[in-house]
């Protein structure tokens, strides 16, 4: 992740302001000043220099929240110190000291008059009026309602009163009372419904403006949604359209009481990226309900009756049933509807076909929306370009400039551009390409901030298990390869190593495939890239396999759909939330089916309501109009059905559930189909030749010669569907793919995806700072087994969140409720492959590796070849970042710190036998770990320490900041 320029900080009361380096020099020259020093004002310039550089490499990624002053100031001191500026930094910390005791005089005072009754606040007309304990314990009334027993009312105005200072506005006695209890989080998951309440009251007052009466709320919330459709309209912000729907039956339609489904994450989420400002108002103008009206009428715009038809799509978003990906929510109902969450394309081996991907690729961008792009056709380096007679250079330098075109685009003014690079795994710079994101060697041929996937075929997975040879080649000497999949590829692939034994072939290298399978699982390890993902998966069971070869996946690996140089695809995202779907401890297909029928014609709609950066964009999506509807809670509905994570029951739940969505998605494109027509290309598909997805599970294993190991049974009577399709066919190319929902699950409250749960407790960071989140379903779980209590935070916190040695824990809830890295990757794998057979397209699928073992990590992916995926996505390592424990007793519960290296040892990998300690059930025909010897133990942690690095306060997740963060959802 590349750092980004530092442009906010955060005061001490809260506030975030702009940063201003100009500030720091300043405060330096006068201590330097103070103390008759010479050269004061280029030593300052140099030292807020040095300040703001490390600011940048430790909050420039977006995902630490903002920098504080106080640790601003800390680092004023460091380099003076370290500058040997030493009168001056005893100036400085004088300095510091000296308004620290100002503003504690300050706020001793302050609370003196509070006590007195007589310390005055300013009220939002600018009169003042006496603090009153008692209309900031009335206010709080309406947040805490039905957690009246849970929450402790006079600690909340305690904790206030240490904020408030003489003349402070009532709307930063807002800000504290969020502020202070979103900080009680961790104690109770009510407090984030508390703090929810509390925003959005802030929400209301600068939304609503002098619509807000509280007496006659439901009016003036409606009218606002009104008003502002008509002003966002008018600033040309909201398509023209938007006036042609009759906003007042709209405006009856919304639910505000809806608005208390937020937990503080999701409206945080919600207001901090999604709403939008008018310029006029130089405010937020939308409402909560009023956002998700907007999306539905954005989607709405081509329905007959378009007023019905909106309403229905938002009753599915509003009840956080069904939500669609992060670009339709930023861009629905605007000026300009770039609405479709990934683009897939392909390079020609030509100037000009290269220079026309880098400006495409800005464009898709430009509109937030995340790219692969196959790079397998460029010739490798040495081969002979004719036109010049000159050797080629080969694919790695243009890389080099895709990736600097990815940092310079930023997508909707809300995200860093993102890109993937694909790299089938025959081509001749494939070992380069391996080692672009390295950290050392020529950075003219490192990319840092362009993520890279390696395109890989069964022919080479079997070479691997079989310690054969495989050979690189240039592709202007193999242009076929790149066409080709299957058993056509190996065929093709096996000419081509005869002729270059024959010595008919120019440039070629030959090795073990096992030497180069190492490689690629040191460089993943080392680097986080290139991902792993498999051609021929990916093309076997394609519907579309008559209309072009899938070339690549998608940034985030769930899209698998055929391109061209004609043809860029593109996918259209949005996820069903399953623990919406839970009802009274069981799951209910009934649900599923009717939110994924409306769920479908959201995303249908997108295709014709889009705005398309390219024309090879519009033609494919018009003509194969394909969508991505995925899941995302997987984890939360577990944990509803009591099932533990790491079983057969959960594999057998992600089979039956995602049967569930598959049969309800097919039979309602094809639905689509007989009131729409079917899609352009439909003639000659799996679909027309009576082929759905878990047949096709069956192709992939005739064409291998082996069985994934995958059970091809099935639940529900899948003949109305085969028949309906028969007779009227599909409206869309492919239906399913489950992309990573990193950001839509904060807003709908629930784990991203189909991961297990990252951490019982951690840190989440947003725009206002940090604040720790703790599981729920843990809680409540405690609550009535009688172990809540504060004892048990502390105990939870000692352990970073993990149970494991905490004994007071039955069994039963520690199985529950183990973390990430508690459970062995292949049985995300498994259930992985178990709903895979039902989806034709992919799944977005992060390998969680505590270890440390080549052997082990080659293990898990092969794994997860033989169970037929088709992708994989990040793999993430254990890191020595801990969760924050200032709240814990050191002397009780002891040190928790993990130690690394001393300085100068030595953190390079090795592949051979060091193998990790592992959870002890392994689903059947997974490979077993190894044993670690306590050495290897210790160099294992010692290596993660270094790679991850030590002293961070809380494991930081998919921040709402992170401009890499999912860029599909």
């Amino acid at each position: 992740m590349s750092m980004q320029k530092l442009q906010q900080i955060k005061k001490r009361n809260g506030d975030v302001v702009s940063f201003d380096e100009n500030k720091i020099a300043l405060a330096v020259e006068k201590a330097f000043l103070s103390q008759n020093i010479p050269g004061a004002k280029e030593v300052s310039v140099l030292i807020a220099s040095q300040v703001k550089g490390e600011l940048e490499e430790r909050f420039g990624s977006g995902d630490r929240g903002l920098p504080s002053v106080e640790q601003t100031q800390d680092l004023v001191e460091k380099y003076l110190m370290e500058g040997d500026h030493f009168e001056a930094a005893k100036a400085y910390i004088l300095y510091r000291y000296q308004r620290a005791q100002v503003r504690a005089e300050e706020k001793q005072e302050n609370l003196e008059k509070l006590e007195e009754g007589g310390l005055s606040i300013t009220k939002r007309d600018g009169d003042k009026e006496l603090f009153s304990e008692v209309k900031l314990k009335k206010s709080l009334t309406y947040a805490i309602t039905g957690f009246e027993d849970i929450v402790n009312v006079d600690a909340i105005v305690s904790q206030v009163k240490l904020e408030v200072y003489e003349g402070i506005q009532s709307r930063e006695i807002d800000k504290a009372l969020v502020m202070v209890t979103r900080s009680l989080i961790e104690q109770d998951p009510a407090y984030s419904y508390i703090s929810a309440r509390l925003l959005l009251r802030q929400i209301y007052e600068e939304v609503m403006g002098e619509n807000l009466d509280w007496k006659n709320f439901e009016a003036g919330y409606q009218k606002s949604f009104v008003d502002n459709i008509k002003l966002l309209v008018s600033e040309k912000k909201l398509d023209e359209r938007m006036l042609s729907f009759d906003l007042e039956r709209l405006a009856q339609a919304l639910d505000i009481k809806r608005d208390g489904d937020f937990l503080y994450l999701g409206i945080a989420t919600l207001h901090d990226r999604y709403f939008i400002k008018s310029d006029t108002k130089k405010a937020y103008a939308e409402l909560p309900q009023a956002f998700w009206m907007r999306v539905a009428m954005g989607l709405a715009f081509l329905e007959k009756d378009k007023e019905a038809a909106a309403i229905d799509f938002y009753r599915m978003m509003s009840t956080l049933r069904f939500v669609p990906s992060t670009p339709t929510l930023f861009h629905a109902g605007t000026t300009h509807p770039q609405l479709s969450s990934c683009y897939l394309n392909t390079v020609g081996d030509s100037l000009e076909s290269i220079f026309k991907i880098y400006g495409d690729n800005a464009q898709m961008s430009k509109y937030a929306g995340g790219i692969g792009t196959d790079w397998s056709a460029i010739r490798g380096t040495g081969a002979i370009v004719k036109k010049t007679g000159i050797d080629s250079q080969g694919v790695i330098p243009f890389l080099k400039i895709a990736n600097d075109v990815t940092v310079a685009i930023n997508r909707s003014g809300r995200r860093r551009g993102a890109t993937a690079a694909y790299l089938e795994n025959w081509h001749y710079d494939f070992e380069d390409f391996l080692e672009l994101r390295k950290n050392t060697g020529d950075e003219r041929r490192r990319t840092h901030d362009m993520n890279t996937v390696s395109w890989i075929s069964d022919l080479f997975m079997a070479r691997v298990k079989e310690d054969g040879e495989w050979m690189l080649i240039s592709p202007d000497e193999a242009p076929d390869l790149h066409e080709l999949f299957g058993e056509a590829f190996a065929e093709k692939y096996k000419e081509y190593e005869a002729k270059a034994d024959r010595g008919d072939i120019r440039l070629f290298k030959k090795l073990k495939a096992r030497d180069l399978w190492k490689k690629m699982i040191t460089m993943l390890y080392e680097t986080g890239h290139p991902w792993i993902t498999f051609k021929d998966p990916s093309n076997i069971r394609s519907p579309q396999d008559h209309a072009g070869v899938v070339h690549n996946s998608n940034l985030c690996t769930e899209i698998t759909l055929n391109n061209s140089l004609d043809e860029t695809a593109v996918c259209n995202l949005g996820s069903v939330n399953l623990p919406k779907h839970i009802e009274n401890g069981k799951f209910s297909p009934e649900k599923i089916a009717e939110t994924v029928k409306v769920g479908m014609r959201m995303l249908d709609n997108v295709i014709d309501v889009n705005y398309y950066p390219t024309e090879e964009a519009k033609n494919s999506n018009m003509r194969h109009r394909p969508v991505g509807l995925g899941i995302m809670g997987f984890h939360d509905a577990l944990y509803m059905l009591d099932i533990i994570f790491d079983s057969e029951e959960a594999v057998r739940f992600a089979d039956e559930s995602m049967e569930v969505v598959s049969y309800a998605a097919i039979m309602s494109s094809s639905l689509l189909a007989k009131e729409r027509g079917a899609y352009g290309s439909y003639k000659g598909s799996k679909w027309d030749r009576g082929i759905f997805p878990i047949d096709t599970v069956a192709l992939l294993e005739k064409s291998r010669n082996t069985s994934t190991n995958v059970l091809l049974t099935s639940k529900l009577n899948w003949a109305p569907v085969r028949d309906h399709v028969k007779a009227y066919g599909m409206r869309n190319s492919n239906t399913m793919a489950i992309a990573p929902t990193a950001t839509i699950s904060n807003i709908a409250g629930s784990i991203p995806s189909i991961e297990p749960i990252y951490k019982n407790i951690y840190v989440k960071s947003n725009i206002s700072g940090d604040f720790t989140v703790i599981n729920p379903y843990l809680v409540e779980d405690l609550k009535k087994s009688g172990l809540w209590d504060f004892e048990m935070i502390g105990e939870i916190k000692f352990g970073d969140g993990s149970l494991k040695n905490i004994s007071r824990i039955p069994a039963h809830i520690k199985d529950k409720y183990k973390e990430t890295f508690e459970i062995a990757p292949q049985w995300l794998i498994k259930a992985a492959a178990y709903r895979g057979k039902w989806i034709d397209q992919a799944q977005s699928l992060n390998i969680f590796y505590s270890g440390s073992s080549g052997r082990e990590l080659s293990e898990i992916y092969t794994y997860a070849w033989d169970m037929g995926l088709k992708t994989t996505y990040y793999l993430r390592s254990l890191g020595a970042s801990q969760v924050e424990k200032s709240t814990v007793n050191a002397v009780e519960y002891g040190s928790t710190h993990k130690r690394g290296g001393e300085k100068g040892e030595a953190s390079t990998y090795s592949m051979p036998s060091m193998a990790a300690s592992a959870p002890e059930n392994l689903p059947h025909g997974a490979p077993a770990p190894q044993e670690l010897t306590t050495a290897q133990k210790m160099a294992a942690e010692a290596l993660l320490a270094k790679k991850e690095g030590v002293g961070a306060n809380a494991p930081k997740l998919c921040s709402i900041l992170d401009p890499e963060c999912e860029a599909c959802q």
